[in-house]
């Protein structure tokens, strides 16, 4: 009896294991992760200008100090304050009365020198005559000619003393030694000027054009100079861009046109000065300014977007899609940053495949991958519509 109860058991058991094989069998398998998706730009080296931002000081194209030339009394200004004055343009009236009289004065004396001068040669010719037939000494003779000459001679200083006399009657009515802006009265009227030194009157900023001076650091020349894939510009080549205080960048570019040639030891840097037009008098000489300098240009250059790079501890750094579609760090090295991108230097080869968005996905593939290389589907990235009137980037996309 216990036999066959046992036969039943056993004939069922490989069915048991089959049914759970054939249960085993229609489980669905474990899914793989499909690759991440990617943004990527296709970089070209490139020639892009070398620039650098700079701080600047604005300055006068010409300035000049007006100052009482003679001694007198300021009677009136002329000009009003602050505004544009013409070369000998009149300022300032100094009373003309004592220097018109030291005039007449002067006048006088020339005068009398030249009568004094017409009876010496009078006396000089008598003498000159009767001296062959011994009328005269020869002792007279001398002094009479001496005498001639002496006379001739203070005509001259006369007629000196009489220019002098007239020039300083001109310096009455102070004129505009050049055209500009005229600033503030330093003297008021009633005030006596120009006794012991030459009173400031007020000063004229010559306001179109502008300098901008600006310095850049004496090593970051030499390292630019003796870098291989740099060009400097020449002289009258370099510009720079003034940026006003709400950002935007003043419409007249300017160009620099002095560079010195030495080193200040207070700061270790190199001088510089640019020419920049100001017609409509918006920039004020004295303010401080921002500067975009175009120094030259760099050539094998790469511009990617700013997006794309990444930092750590290391370095800054890219990620690149290879041709087999595996994703890659390459270190790189960031000179400057503008218009949304980053100018790469150095890490970089012509026609990789720059990750511009996805990166975070491309790291949790890498977490879940266990450090084994990850590949990545690539579409061409494309920046956003930029608000008019903004410069959109200039990367070569894929």
């Amino acid at each position: 009896m216990t036999a066959s109860l046992r036969i039943p058991a056993l004939r069922g058991a490989p069915l048991l294991v089959l049914a759970l094989a054939l249960a085993a069998c229609k489980a669905p398998p474990q899914q793989q992760m499909p690759p991440p998706e990617v943004g990527v730009v296709t970089v070209q080296p490139q020639s892009v200008p070398l620039q650098r931002e700079l701080a600047g000081r604005l300055a006068p194209f010409r300035s000049s100090d007006v100052r009482a030339r003679v001694s007198g009394v300021l009677q009136k200004r002329v000009y009003q304050e602050g505004s544009d004055v013409k070369e000998g343009q009149l300022l300032f009236q100094i009373d003309p009365a004592p220097l018109q009289a030291a005039l007449s004065s002067a006048q006088a004396s020339l005068a009398s020198a030249e009568a004094s001068y017409a009876n010496a040669r009078v006396s000089a010719n008598r003498a000159r005559q009767l001296a062959p037939q011994k009328f005269v000494s020869k002792s007279d003779l001398d002094n009479a000619e001496a005498a001639e000459r002496s006379a001739a001679a203070a005509v001259q200083q006369a007629k000196a003393n009489v220019t002098a006399a007239r020039i300083n009657l001109g310096y009455a009515s102070v004129t505009a030694p050049i055209s500009g802006r005229a600033g503030k009265q330093q003297v008021t009227e009633g005030a006596l000027v120009g006794t012991g030194d030459a009173t400031l009157l007020t000063t004229i900023d010559q306001i179109d054009p502008l300098y901008v001076n600006f310095s850049v650091g004496a090593s970051e020349l030499e390292r630019l100079r003796n870098a291989s894939n740099v060009s400097l510009a020449g002289k009258g080549q370099a510009t720079v861009s003034v940026v006003l205080g709400d950002g935007s960048v003043y419409p007249q570019p300017g160009t620099v046109d002095f560079a010195d040639t030495v080193v200040d030891p207070s700061t270790g840097a190199v001088s510089l000065r640019a020419r920049v037009a100001n017609p409509e008098h918006k920039l004020m000489p004295g303010s401080f300014v921002t500067l975009k300098a175009t120094l030259g240009e760099q050539q094998g250059a790469f511009l990617v977007p700013q997006a794309a790079i990444q930092r750590d501890a290391a370095s800054a750094y890219a990620m690149v899609v290879g041709k087999d579609g595996t994703v890659a760090r390459k270190n790189v090295t960031i000179s400057e940053a503008g218009n949304g991108q980053w100018l790469v230097s150095s890490g970089l080869a012509a026609g990789d495949q720059v990750v511009v968005t996805g990166l975070q996905a491309i790291g949790m593939a890498q977490q879940m991958s266990g450090g084994k290389p990850v590949k990545a589907k690539t579409t061409p990235w494309k920046p956003e519509a930029a608000p008019a009137g903004a410069p959109a980037a200039a990367a070569t996309q894929h």
